[in-house]
């Protein structure tokens, strides 16, 4: 899709991961208004599913909605970043696997009526355990499960996660691995 013409940005908060723009938009029958629109780098996400066909998922403790949700991992990219090189930053920092094998599994934007974020999806296999690198503000356990579980967690709304869910039943609905 790329840009549209007749966007212009005023920036009127930068922050350390997010910036908050004004967007002036040029609609098709010449009106202009205006959007708040949130500027968002990019980030991945990760499905680990180890050797027994178990789904690697994190609970983390969400203090924008106060809650510990279930979640795959996770992240920002950092500037420059190859998402494929995120992603397994991403995952060992989170949940202490490294993976030999990262394979893509599309992407997505997470909220575009609001937000930029682009993110990237990928598949981790052929994991080896080791110790999480867990950032000061993070709060994360690891909780491996069987796929007919998070399933059901999913289907019962225990896991609400939207782009846990996503990636989840992208990855149920192309591989048959229900």
């Amino acid at each position: 899709m790329g840009d549209s013409p007749g966007l212009t940005d005023k920036i009127v908060y930068a922050g350390s991961r997010v910036s908050m723009a004004l967007r002036s938009v040029r609609l098709s029958n010449g009106k202009q208004i205006q959007r708040e629109v949130v500027l968002h780098p990019g980030a991945v996400i990760i499905l680990p599913i180890l050797a027994d066909g178990r789904i690697v998922l994190i609970e983390n403790a969400r203090h924008t909605v106060g809650e510990s949700l279930l979640e795959l991992p996770a992240g920002t990219l950092e500037k420059g970043e190859p998402p494929d090189v995120c992603a397994g930053r991403e995952l060992e920092e989170e949940t202490g696997y490294r993976a030999a094998r990262i394979e893509s599994l599309g992407w997505f934007y997470t909220s575009p009526g609001i937000l930029t974020e682009k993110m990237y999806a990928f598949v981790a296999q052929e994991l080896t355990p080791g110790p999480q690198a867990l950032e000061e503000n993070e709060t994360i356990s690891v909780r491996p499960t069987p796929v007919r579980e998070v399933v059901e967690l999913i289907e019962s709304n225990s896991i609400v996660d939207g782009k846990t869910i996503a990636v989840i039943l992208k990855y149920l609905s192309c591989s048959g691995n229900r």
